[in-house]
C-alpha cells in the first residue's frame, strides 16, 4: 500500500469515527444506489448491522483500489465468480459495473463463456477424484455391510451383492 492510499485509507476512517456508523452506512448505501440504481440485497441486509456493512464495503473498496489489475478486468473478474458459483445477483451487479467500465459485449460474453468451462471443469475434476477413490469399493456392499467375493485374488467390483 503506497503511502497516499495509506492515507486516503486513514482519513476514510477518521470519517466513518466522525460521522457514525449508522450514517457512514446509510451515506454509502445512497453512494451504492446513484451509481447503480438500486442497492442490492446483501448490502440492504448488511446495512441492518452498519459495522457489518462499512467493514465489507472497507475490506471490497481496498482490495480494488490496491489491486495492480484495471478496475474494468476486477469487474468482469468478479462476474466470472458470480456466474461461476451460479450467483445471479453477483453475475449482474458485477456485469453492470463491468459495463460502466467499458467493458464491451464481447468481452462480457467471453468471460461468462471461459467461467463456464472453469465451473465445468471443477465439476469434473472433483467427482473423478471421488469416482477414483470410492471406485475400487463395491458401493452397495458398502452400505449392506456385505462381504465382497474375490475371483482369483483380485476383487470383482459389484459382484458381491449379484445372484448367479
Amino acid at each position: 500500500m503506497g503511502r497516499k492510499q495509506e492515507d486516503d485509507f486513514e482519513a476514510r476512517l477518521r470519517q466513518i469515527v466522525d460521522q457514525g456508523a449508522d450514517a457512514t452506512a446509510d451515506e454509502w448505501l445512497r453512494v451504492i444506489e446513484n451509481e447503480y440504481g438500486k442497492v442490492p440485497l446483501i448490502f440492504r441486509r448488511m446495512g441492518e448491522r452498519p459495522e457489518v456493512l462499512i467493514s465489507h464495503l472497507l475490506y471490497k473498496s481496498t482490495v480494488a483500489e490496491t489491486s495492480q489489475l484495471d478496475p474494468k478486468y476486477v469487474e468482469l473478474i468478479s462476474m466470472a465468480v458470480g456466474a461461476a458459483l451460479k450467483c445471479p445477483y453477483c453475475t449482474s451487479y458485477h456485469m453492470q459495473a463491468a459495463t460502466r467500465m467499458g467493458a464491451s459485449r464481447e468481452e462480457i460474453l467471453e468471460v461468462i463463456l471461459l467461467s463456464g468451462m472453469i465451473a465445468n471443469s471443477s465439476v469434473l475434476a472433483n467427482a473423478y477424484r471421488v469416482v477414483d477413490e470410492k471406485l475400487e469399493k463395491c458401493f452397495p456392499c458398502d452400505v449392506k455391510s456385505v462381504p465382497q467375493k474375490k475371483a482369483a485374488g483380485k476383487k470383482k467390483i459389484g459382484t458381491a451383492h449379484k445372484k448367479k
